[in-house]
């Protein structure tokens, strides 16, 4: 299983991205997500989780800006990011360790393949 991350660019300070995250496998169901960035010569740093609940957690520096949800079929999930800040430049990566598909589930340590955002005027 591979997850993929897509939606990254170049935005300017206040603007919005919604980033997306899918299984390489189609109609995998996703279980467990979460988000984290990693700026350049950073840690990767957490931003926000999902689980099939519902339930959802975000970062301080994050919390009333950004969004994570899932669609109908929770196989896709995205960050919606609004009013970005420059401190938000990082490479945005997703990562779970649940996923399903039907009764068959997948558990380890899945990581997409980051996307970059820039935020700059």
């Amino acid at each position: 299983v591979q997850l993929q991350a897509s939606g990254g660019g170049l935005v300017q300070p206040g603007g919005s991205l919604r980033l997306s995250c899918t299984a390489s496998e189609s109609g995998l169901t996703i279980a467990s997500m979460r988000w984290y960035r990693q700026a350049p010569g950073e840690q990767r740093d957490f931003v926000a989780s999902i689980i099939s609940d519902g339930s959802t957690t975000y970062a301080d520096s994050v919390k009333g800006r950004f969004t994570v949800s899932t669609d109908n079929k929770k196989t896709t999930v995205y960050l919606q990011m609004n009013s970005l800040k420059p401190g938000d430049t990082a490479i945005y990566c997703c990562n779970s360790d649940r996923l399903y598909l039907g009764s068959a589930w997948y558990r380890g340590d899945y990581w997409g393949k980051g996307t970059l955002v820039t935020v700059s005027s």
